[in-house]
């Protein structure tokens, strides 16, 4: 039985009704998204993972000297006073899984690359997330109006 996806139900949410439209079922968030309650742990983990946009990606790192995606997602929660495991894998395992329609900052979006779930943002509101994409790479924004991401997010979970 195949269920709405995460993206479907996460663009609706985020007010990007051109890009909703396109996917059936999306109705169920017709009702203004509900927040959770205000909580300054989450705040400071978006506030943490933007000040580290710019620092280079690096396999398996987990400062700001550089990051992995993972790595970030540690960090960021760490510092912000919330324990979660180092490795996506673990990460994805153990976030509670959240309907698209209460997406909030803070949240953690799981992407598929290569059959798996093996890359992880967090996501700070107005369809965009913070992660560490690739060698080569920084520390950047995302979005997820962009194809690349829609066609891949597979999970949206909270610690």
């Amino acid at each position: 039985m195949k269920t709405t996806t995460p993206w479907a139900m996460a663009a609706g949410c985020v007010r990007y009704l051109t890009l909703a439209a396109l996917f059936a079922g999306v109705a169920a968030c017709g009702a203004a998204p509900t927040q959770p309650p205000h909580n300054a742990g989450r705040a400071d983990v978006v506030t943490i993972a933007r000040t580290m946009v710019g620092v280079p990606y690096r396999y398996g790192g987990a400062s700001p000297s550089g990051f992995d995606c993972s790595g970030l997602v540690h960090y960021a929660y760490s510092h912000a006073g919330h324990a979660v495991p180092r490795t996506t894998e673990l990460q994805y395992a153990r976030a509670k899984a959240v309907h698209g329609e209460r997406l909030a900052a803070g949240d953690l979006l799981f992407f598929v690359i290569r059959n798996k779930p093996s890359h992880v943002g967090i996501y700070v509101g107005d369809g965009r997330f913070v992660h560490a994409p690739s060698s080569g790479k920084a520390v950047s924004y995302g979005s997820l109006a962009d194809p690349y991401w829609q066609a891949r997010l597979v999970k949206i979970g909270r610690f």
